[in-house]
């Protein structure tokens, strides 16, 4: 049984940190291409970042860049995000995304999501 399951989201202060894992189970994670997607109130769902395989290649949104760092621990089948200097247009529900097995992609799960809410 597939699981894809997002934890570390909460209420912080804008120039502050959070760190989201996103823990799988059910599939060969070191052979997927791991992300992480955001969706705001009313808004469309959005990429923030993403990892290859082997963490070979990182991507960001512009609007993450420099802030968040994407990384993966293939030995824990758990992937993180590393927010740092949060603003409040950050604030979003925060999805895992997986897509493999390498190089096909022709699975992908989704993770039900982790509320990050950047506020004083």
């Amino acid at each position: 049984q597939v699981q894809v399951v997002e934890s570390g989201g909460g209420l912080v202060q804008p120039g502050g940190s959070l760190r989201l894992s996103c823990e799988a189970s059910g599939f060969t994670f070191s052979r997927y291409t791991m992300s992480w997607y955001r969706q705001a109130y009313g808004k469309e769902r959005e990429l923030v970042a993403r990892i290859l395989i082997n963490g070979d290649s990182t991507n960001y949104a512009d609007s993450v860049k420099g802030r968040f760092t994407i990384s993966r621990d293939d030995a824990k089948n758990t992937m993180y995000l590393q927010m740092n200097n949060l603003k409040p247009e950050d604030t979003a529900v925060y999805f895992c995304y997986a897509a493999g097995p390498s190089p096909w992609a022709t699975l992908t799960y989704w993770g039900q999501g982790t509320r990050v809410t950047v506020s004083s």
